[in-house]
């Protein structure tokens, strides 16, 4: 057998929550959880708002303040965002003088309210996507159950890598934003905010504070599909021998107003206005702002969110001998233009060929039973109108081709919005869970399916559905971004994925394996157990352990870097 890329750890935050031990999927099916999840899932989603659940009032607060929803989290005033409007004076000289105006679109995927990723370490204004990054990838390294500094010590420098980004940058006040606006605004620009906007600077910081390493690193943006792009480098790094461990995620915080008035501008988001003509409802009304996200719906614009996702990947045989826990397997990622196109914005054909290629490989790898009846999909869906039918067109051509009928269908961005180049991994994240609970979340911000959506073989799942995880050993995560960057990925379960690794080491490995793991388990729900009265522990290390050129043992055969084990071979 090829070595298989599997997830051993994950973790972050978005609109739903803490990501590590499902909690942020258990709030989007939070009437689907039975006493014992509920009661967890609103213990963590208070520990990181800083507000109490002892009552029905303060659990109804709690619940409101996550998802998507009007603005509340943001640090902006979205009554009254200043602007700069022109005017002559009585000389006819050209000057500016500040006013404010109300945004159009007045809601969010924003971090559950009253979570301050600044607040969780020493932040040193820092961009708020990196402060994401930080705590994003510090909950997956406490997910794994094994201290960073027992696994690297298993590991070669050069064998970890680490794939991460965002698909805007940092274009807040602390990054890219604020040193375009300094001149304007009457500032100084800082030393800090140029090189911290920069798209690749949550891998950076990763490498720099988070875990020490000197392996691969890097990042491969690609719009809205940025982090499949990502999974894809780090599966053929792993597949091919040549990273044992690779983090990979995204970051993204693209809720400032700048950028909200950018999307806007191309008639892309919901607006407040839109969201009542489409409830049918006076502009006197308050409009659904909970429900601004609809995709395949009645819709009419995507939603913005914020969220920062990180993947721990192993191979195999690395997850074995340490026994961490397997909770899932990437397959292959498949990426793909459109071709020549007469709108950068408008879809094209690569997408058919990206999700025709990984139902095909998916096929090879589980069987023609497994694709047509064992297998979901969690699609884009941004909820617009032109996405609803482009892409319920390219998922009902292709199950004609492969025999697939009542194909289910589900969409992250109902619930925590389109956090851009972070959004496949929301996706991800929630495929996870689904295999973890039995439960395949349904789009329930969509009343119904929409007239024009193609539904040939399909089945939009539009309330939460209960299955038999061990029976759907395939997920597929789709993507579409502007510019034509189209990527499709298939996951394998836990299950399958456990099965196979079984039969390729033998009955006493495994056996063995699931020994080390009891341990690994034990202290990985300790350490989420903790996270939840507490908090995470945030790892940020500044300035500590600096490498010195001097300090490398240098020979023609290998380099020994002061602080691992095992050297780096030439």
């Amino acid at each position: 057998m090829r070595k298989l890329a599997v997830i051993t750890g994950f973790g972050g935050i978005n609109a739903a929550g803490r990501s590590s031990g499902h909690h942020a999927f258990r709030r989007i099916i939070e009437g689907a959880l039975n006493t014992q999840q509920r009661s967890a899932m609103l213990a963590s989603l208070a520990q990181i708002s800083g507000k109490p659940c002892t009552t029905e009032q303060h659990i109804d607060a709690l619940l409101q303040g996550s998802l998507i929803r009007g603005w509340d989290n943001v640090p902006f005033d979205s009554q009254a965002v200043p602007v700069h409007v022109p005017f002559k004076d009585a000389d006819g000289h050209d000057c500016l003088r500040i006013e404010h105006k109300r945004l159009a679109v007045q809601s969010g995927g924003q971090l559950p309210h009253g979570f301050d990723p600044a607040a969780q370490y020493p932040s040193r204004h820092h961009p708020r996507g990196l402060q994401m990054a930080v705590y994003g990838a510090s909950d997956a390294l406490s997910c794994l159950g094994m201290d960073w500094q027992r696994i690297r010590q298993h590991l070669q420098p050069d064998q970890i890598g680490v794939y991460a980004g965002s698909a805007m940058g940092q274009l807040d006040a602390q990054g890219h934003g604020g040193m375009l606006q300094s001149a304007l605004k009457g500032k100084r620009t800082s030393s800090k905010q140029c090189a911290l906007g920069l798209s690749e600077m949550p891998a950076d910081f990763i490498n720099a504070y988070v875990l020490g390493s000197v392996g691969a690193t890097g990042s491969m943006v690609g719009a809205c599909a940025t982090f499949l792009y990502n999974l894809k480098t780090a599966a053929d790094d792993i597949q091919s021998g040549r990273r044992r461990l690779v983090i990979v995620g995204n970051s993204e915080a693209p809720l400032v107003p700048e950028i909200i008035e950018g999307y806007n501008a191309m008639t892309a988001l919901a607006t407040e206005q839109n969201l009542r003509a489409l409830d049918g409802v006076q502009d006197s009304a308050a409009a659904d702002l909970r429900r601004a996200s609809r995709p395949f719906g009645h819709n009419c614009g995507f939603t913005l969110g914020e969220s920062a996702q990180f993947f721990v990947l192993t191979d195999d045989q690395l997850a074995l001998e340490l026994g961490l826990t397997i909770h899932a397997a990437v397959g292959d990622v498949f990426v793909h233009a459109d071709g020549y196109k007469k709108s950068i914005s408008g879809p094209g054909v690569g997408n058919y060929i990206t999700m025709g290629k990984a139902m095909a490989e998916a096929q090879r790898w589980c069987g023609e039973q497994a694709l047509r009846q064992g297998s979901f999909v969690q699609a884009h869906g941004s909820s617009t109108p032109h996405n609803r039918t482009t892409e319920s067109h390219i998922y009902a051509e292709l199950a004609q081709a492969f025999a697939i009928q009542d194909w289910s269908i589900t969409a992250a961005k109902a619930y925590v919005g389109h956090s851009i180049g972070a959004a496949s991994a929301d996706q991800l994240l929630f495929t996870l869970g689904a295999w973890h609970d039995g439960w395949l979340p349904g789009i329930t911000t969509t009343e119904r399916v929409a007239d024009d959506v193609d539904q040939r073989g399909l089945n939009f799942l539009l309330q939460h559905q209960q299955f038999d995880a061990s029976c759907m050993p395939l997920a597929f995560i789709n993507a579409k971004g502007f510019g034509g960057n189209n990527a499709s990925a298939f996951m394998v379960s836990p299950t399958q994925t456990r099965q196979w690794l079984q039969e390729k080491y033998g009955s006493q490995a495994w056996h063995d394996y699931l020994t080390r793991n009891d341990s690994i388990r034990a202290q990985a729900a300790d350490n989420d157990q903790r996270a939840s009265q507490h908090g995470i522990q945030v790892r940020y290390q500044f300035g500590e352990q600096v490498l010195q050129p001097e300090q490398l043992d240098i020979s023609p055969e290998r380099i020994v870097v002061p602080g691992w084990q095992h050297s780096i071979p030439l």
